[in-house]
């Protein structure tokens, strides 16, 4: 079964409002492709490694949370930028991407996505940019900082930084998929044991064990895989179509 990618796109952005946000780059379609739709790929990042899977796996539609022309960029096609597109336009594949409207949806979105595969109940949104971003909730029980790192490195396949903030337990937690270090202060403002993010940066230390805040930094990537999987998936389930997720190592 096919879709065109105009019922795609307006599958995805009925449900993830766009519109709504101010990003750092366009959402949607970026790279236009051929019309109909019968297999998407899904990644984190549009690389030129996931581009050459997703022609292998002869994809029609590519898509991403990570994509392309983002803000004060380069806009000259030359070098690493060329080779994408040309791959892309070459092979007839539309790149659709979805950054903050994935951060943020409550079900599809990364960060109820992470709070679903560790086991935390949502009970409110992390206030940032321009709409909630993140969220706070709270585990079942509460837990060492050493057995949050044990869960998170279980379930995400990757070993976390902790940053310990003396030797109180976890039961409520702030939250926030990616480059969501600056947030700290948010997170602490409501009181929560600890704080998780993708990435962390010096000052990130300081600040958390001054504010008695435990910091878990469980990788960029490794955060932010599991929303595009979903939105995949329920583009697939809605359209008839198919959808594979294909995993593009990045420590990061």
């Amino acid at each position: 079964m096919t879709a065109s990618i105009n019922d795609v796109i307006a599958c995805a952005e009925n449900l993830l409002q766009p519109g709504q946000f101010q990003d750092y780059c366009p959402n949607g379609l970026q790279v236009q492709g051929r019309e109909k739709i019968g297999r998407i790929v899904s990644g984190v990042t549009a690389s030129q490694a996931l581009i050459d899977q997703a022609v292998a796996m002869e994809a029609d539609m590519i898509l991403v949370h990570h994509g392309y022309f983002w803000k004060n960029e380069d806009p000259r096609v030359v070098g690493m930028k060329r080779q994408r597109l040309l791959s892309l336009l070459s092979h007839g594949i539309n790149l659709v991407a979805y950054h903050l409207p994935l951060d943020a949806h409550p079900v599809v979105g990364n960060n109820a996505q992470l709070a679903k595969r560790l086991g935390i109940t949502v009970s409110g949104g992390l206030q940032a940019v321009d709409r909630p971003m993140g969220n706070v909730g709270y585990f079942d029980r509460a837990m060492t900082p050493a057995e949050l790192v044990t869960l998170v490195d279980r379930q995400l396949g990757r070993q976390p930084l902790l940053i310990e903030a003396g030797s109180k337990p976890i039961k409520r937690i702030a939250w926030c998929t990616g480059a969501a270090q600056d947030y700290i202060d948010q997170a602490a403002d409501l009181g929560v044991d600890a704080f998780l993010s993708g990435e962390i940066s010096e000052p990130t230390v300081h600040a958390a064990r001054e504010m008695g805040l435990h910091y878990i930094a469980a990788g960029h990537h490794a955060t932010e895989r599991y929303g595009v999987q979903a939105l995949g998936e329920y583009l697939a389930d809605q359209l008839g179509l198919s959808h594979e997720f294909v995993e593009i190592d990045n420590p990061v």
